[in-house]
């Protein structure tokens, strides 16, 4: 189902898509920035509610910060120094992040665009947006598309599809902000999360990866076993005291380019689980440590620090500076093809 969702400030019409499965999950998704915007699930009552941040009309969309609900390129996350080089050349890229770093792609966000329709029916739509040789400073013409959809097994999935013309980087994800009480619930510390992850990917002061991969055993990065957010956010441990909380990439246990579980957060009031997987190497955990309450959210819900969890899947942050992280590089004429899914029931 389409619905008109608004005018930009270019003339534009944005529309929203519902997309739904008969077992009472509900997505709305915008050509605005291909964003999620609201996303119902059942509890263990099968009372559904949304459990994703959001804004109520498009010119919140258009103004806020913090990506919420955002489609993210060309790169996703952080590229230290602004700047990187390709085949010889380097690419200067917009300075966003501490004044030194390039941060979800610099300051043209493709989450403040408006894509195209490709096609949508009851339970998907596919999104289409040409990102034009030296957008946002990235080398090459790509022609990106996002599909959402969701399916009887309650599955939210998302599919990244793209060719570029020359050599470039991508690492496309998605930026929402999942608070499984409700979006509206306030703090999520007594939610429970586990990955699947043995190792993460230690940052400095301004987030930018030093290169090592460090086993979180030991540490209050460990979350092999489900344990609440807050259990150990506070403690003095140099990683969380650098993010200010938990903003960093953990390293997947299964094989990159194999569609395997990333992760799962559970609700203990209200029974809601979601599990995360995906084909890519990483994920970043971020317990929106800077969320800031800039303008209300959907209904007037008010949204601070910690009011919600991030699960970006992704190549590591920096990788194109990291010789042994995998590589974000695509290849002219190659396809870029990658799935998240947010999987949910309630127990």
């Amino acid at each position: 189902m389409k619905k008109e969702f608004g005018t930009t400030r270019n003339g534009e019409t944005a529309s929203c898509y519902i997309l739904k499965n008969s077992k009472g999950m509900k997505a709305v998704v915008s050509d605005f920035g291909a964003a999620l915007l609201k996303l119902y699930v059942p509890d263990k009552n099968g009372k559904s509610q949304d459990v994703v941040l959001g804004y109520e009309t498009l010119e919140d969309y258009e103004n806020g910060g913090d990506s919420v609900g955002a489609t993210v390129g060309r790169v996703a996350n952080r590229i230290g120094t602004g700047a990187f080089e390709l085949n010889g050349k380097k690419y200067e890229l917009t300075k966003n992040d501490n004044g030194e770093n390039t941060l979800h792609g610099g300051t043209d966000f493709y989450n403040k665009r408006m894509w195209s329709v490709k096609e949508e029916d009851d339970t998907h739509v596919v999104f289409m947006l040409v990102s034009p040789d030296g957008d946002q400073g990235f080398p090459g013409e790509v022609k990106i598309e996002v599909s959402y959809t969701v399916t009887e097994e309650n599955e939210l999935k998302i599919h990244y599809y793209a060719i570029p013309d020359q050599d470039t980087l991508l690492n496309m994800t998605n930026h929402s902000y999942f608070n499984l009480a409700g979006h509206n619930s306030g703090p999520v510390m007594d939610q429970q999360v586990w990955l699947a992850a043995d190792t993460y990917t230690p940052a400095d002061a301004v987030s930018i990866p030093t290169g090592e991969i460090l086993p979180v055993a030991g540490t209050p990065m460990d979350f092999t076993k489900m344990k609440p957010i807050g259990q150990d956010i506070e403690v003095d441990f140099e990683a969380l005291i650098l993010g200010h909380g938990y903003d960093h990439n953990w390293v997947l246990n299964h094989e990159a380019g194999v569609l395997g579980i990333a992760g799962k957060a559970k609700d203990p009031a209200s029974g809601r689980v979601m599990e995360a997987y995906t084909d890519l190497p990483g994920m970043q955990f971020y317990t929106a440590n800077f969320l800031k309450d800039e303008r209300p959210g959907k209904g007037g819900a008010h949204y601070d620090r910690r009011h919600a969890f991030c699960f970006e899947t992704q190549y590591y942050p920096d990788a194109c500076h990291k010789p042994n992280f995998p590589s974000p590089i695509l290849k002219a004429g190659d396809t870029y093809k990658t799935t998240t899914i947010y999987k949910f029931y309630a127990e």
